[in-house]
């Protein structure tokens, strides 16, 4: 029996996922600290509770929230840290909450792209471990989730990334089962590519149109487009020698015997986050934010040049994602001309 009930949790990014995580984990009476940038979402919070709103049922959760801030003021140490910042704000997050780290804490990425060196580089992969998750939720009002997900569709991969920490996954395992299903992946580093594929297939594409995945996939040869994206990012995972590993849930012989291994996935993804959901990257242009298609889609040509692979379609990709951040064209579905000749 594994005894967590005097172990500290900090949630750091409570945006949406982090959010849900948070709330699910609290009221399992695990001992957590929610840490946050935005000061309206805080205050909320720490008012009038934490409110999800799943497709069901809605729930109200009394949280410990504080402003990132405060974290100099905070005399505690932590024994866990989930991270659900994006991607790009790992590092100075990392390095933040190290300080605040008991001895062998442990920090779990709950993040997009492939953040785990960045995580582990800072504090070591002895304190380190990968995770991929799918669960879709929004955050538009402070205080106030919509989560699309609900708990019996999240779902949560993780894995060490060295040997001595394999006895440390049955602990993350018992704290994310509150908030949805947990399996341990012996590749973890492959199976956060899985997701880097999906993510860069249903993420940016979609969201430089402006319209959710159910609905931009009724646009006539969207199917094709998405596909040739991903087999570019598959390509070059492969080429840098990352496998095919079920997530989401998967199991290994549904992978082997699917012909296409990645559209199975993505069709098990969206038949999960349900026909409401809109991808983060859509929220970041909604908000005039950074998005993460730089660390994804991005990553992908980066890597693809290193290589010689062509990577033409994750090109155009990050090409009118900037244009869209620089504010000289707006999400819609003209966006798509430049691509037709791959449908």
């Amino acid at each position: 029996m594994i005894d967590l009930s005097n172990k500290k949790i900090a949630i750091l990014g409570t945006g949406a996922n982090g959010s849900c995580a948070a709330a699910d984990m609290t009221q399992d009476k695990y001992d957590v600290i929610l840490i946050d940038q935005w000061p309206d979402h805080v205050n909320s919070m720490n008012s009038n509770g934490l409110v999800i709103n799943l497709p069901d049922e809605t729930k109200k959760v009394n949280v410990s929230a504080y402003h990132l801030c405060q974290l100099a003021e905070m005399n505690i140490k932590f024994d866990y840290v989930f991270l659900f910042v994006k991607a790009y704000d790992t590092q100075w997050v990392t390095k933040l909450i190290t300080p605040y780290l008991n001895a062998e804490a442990i920090i779990i990425g709950v993040q997009n792209a492939m953040t785990n060196d960045r995580i582990s580089d800072i504090v070591g992969s002895d304190r380190t471990l990968g995770c991929v998750v799918e669960l879709s939720s929004e955050l538009f009002t402070p205080g106030i989730i919509q989560r699309d997900t609900p708990n019996q569709k999240t779902w949560f991969g993780i894995g060490a990334l060295c040997n001595s920490m394999e006895t440390r996954l049955p602990e993350i395992k018992k704290i994310l089962s509150s908030v949805g299903n947990v399996d341990i992946i012996e590749d973890i580093v492959s199976a956060k590519w899985m997701k880097l594929i999906i993510n860069a297939m249903c993420m940016g594409p979609f969201a430089m149109l402006g319209t959710s995945l159910y609905e931009g996939f009724k646009i006539t040869g969207m199917r094709e487009i998405i596909m040739k994206i991903g087999t570019e990012a598959l390509l070059v995972g492969q080429r840098r020698g990352y496998k095919i590993v079920p997530i989401f849930g998967l199991s290994e012989d549904q992978i082997n015997n699917s012909n296409n291994p990645i559209e199975l996935m993505l069709d098990k993804l969206i038949k999960d986050i349900g026909p409401n959901a809109r991808d983060a990257v859509f929220h970041d242009h909604l908000k005039g934010r950074y998005s993460e298609v730089d660390e994804i889609n991005g990553l992908v040509v980066k890597m693809g040049k290193e290589m010689g692979i062509d990577t033409a379609i994750n090109q155009k990709i990050v090409n009118i994602t900037k244009k869209i951040h620089a504010g000289e064209i707006k999400p819609s579905i003209e966006n798509l001309i430049d691509f037709m000749e791959y449908s």
